[in-house]
């Protein structure tokens, strides 16, 4: 079977909320929960897709301002529908974020790092936008073990098909671990970098639940449930039912784990050579 079209990328919005987007819903608010920051900062949200940890931000903490760079359009528009009178969305990549040095202080990212093609590109514009002094962060899933929505779905489908193996998020992101996130973000400059793990539940009313999210199309296992024959997709469907369906039948309760990282834009005089004289220091 050819699954060399089945993709990462993301479009529409309705979808995208059936599959993963409730859940980014339960992990936003632990994310900024841990992150802890005081009111008024100026905030930007990097790949905010359809607004899901950019209405965390706003409901929870007090925001001077909110901007959302997103390249999706349909996503982005769906982001403006619900909150455009709230914040302010643009358009553009993370790679090259449509804003001035030193624009933010906070600056965060929901389940987007790992497809982030370039990500040492993308963690240097982050910090370009970040104030001196000001905080970087993100979320991504713990594909290989604790998002177990996903996960559960790719160790059944890679159990069928060997070519499902190589699509496995779980083995395609290896950045979705606490020590690569914090080497990737200690390479990128930052200082005082830490992970932690955001756990939640995903509770489906019955299999069907879980199952019709996966029909959209779009994101990696949607994309590869479309690439596949009628007949195996209800060979992949049967096998997840039986391996999803728990003793007392109807309600499904899986695991949601996504890892954490932070770290701070070292500020010009911490950022000076040792031995240097600071701002408005005399010489020597």
């Amino acid at each position: 079977m050819d699954t060399t079209h089945v993709s990462d990328t993301w479009e529409r919005g309705s979808p995208y909320e059936q599959y993963i987007g409730r859940w980014s819903r339960r992990i936003a608010p632990l994310f900024l929960q841990w992150l802890d920051p005081p009111a008024g900062k100026r905030w930007l949200d990097v790949g905010c897709g359809t607004g899901a940890l950019s209405a965390a931000i706003l409901d929870r903490c007090a925001p001077g301002s909110l901007v959302g760079v997103e390249p999706s359009d349909g996503f982005r528009e769906l982001a403006v529908r619900k909150l455009a009178h709230r914040a302010r969305f643009l358009a553009g990549d993370a790679a090259a974020l449509p804003l001035d040095d030193g624009a933010c202080d906070v600056v965060v990212s929901g389940l987007v790092l790992n497809f982030v093609p370039a990500l040492p590109a993308a963690l240097s514009e982050m910090k370009r936008v970040t104030a001196p002094g000001g905080e970087v962060a993100a979320y991504v899933w713990d594909y290989a073990e604790g998002m177990e929505v996903i996960r559960r779905f790719w160790d059944v489908a890679a159990s069928l098909d060997h070519e499902a193996a190589r699509l496995h998020e779980g083995i395609r992101f290896p950045v979705c671990r606490p020590t690569a996130l914090e080497a990737a973000f200690v390479e990128a400059g930052f200082s005082g970098v830490e992970t932690s793990s955001l756990d939640a539940k995903a509770e489906f009313a019955d299999f069907e639940d879980y199952w019709r999210p996966f029909l959209g199309g779009q994101g990696p296992a949607p994309a590869y449930v479309a690439s596949l024959p009628e007949d195996r997709r209800a060979t992949l469907r049967t096998a997840l039912e039986s391996a999803l369906r728990p003793a007392s039948g109807g309600a499904i309760s899986l695991r949601l784990r996504a890892w954490a990282v932070r770290g701070a834009r070292r500020s010009a005089l911490s950022a000076a050579p040792a031995g240097s004289p600071g701002p408005g220091a005399s010489p020597p």
